[in-house]
């Protein structure tokens, strides 16, 4: 299974410069930065089958990761 990469340059290759610098230095940015990764990367092991998951809890992983990645846009919009 061919999994797909989520990873915030990815998802915002337009923007990879201000999420570089505000993952330096804007604390909030930095930690939900991590947050998502951590997420993604827990998503990533479900889908290619390291672990074992439930649908109905890979699902809501992905909303918990969609709101981040929404969350990080919005930082990223308005810096």
């Amino acid at each position: 299974m061919i999994v797909a990469d989520h990873s915030l340059v990815n998802e915002f290759p337009a923007h990879v410069d201000q999420i570089q610098e505000l993952n330096l230095s804007d604390d909030t940015f930095h930690k939900l930065y991590n947050q998502y990764h951590e997420l993604d990367r827990e998503i990533r092991r479900i889908e290619e089958g390291l672990e074992a998951a439930a649908d109905e809890t890979l699902e809501g992983l992905k909303k918990q990761r969609l709101q981040l990645k929404d969350d990080l846009y919005e930082r990223i919009k308005a810096a």
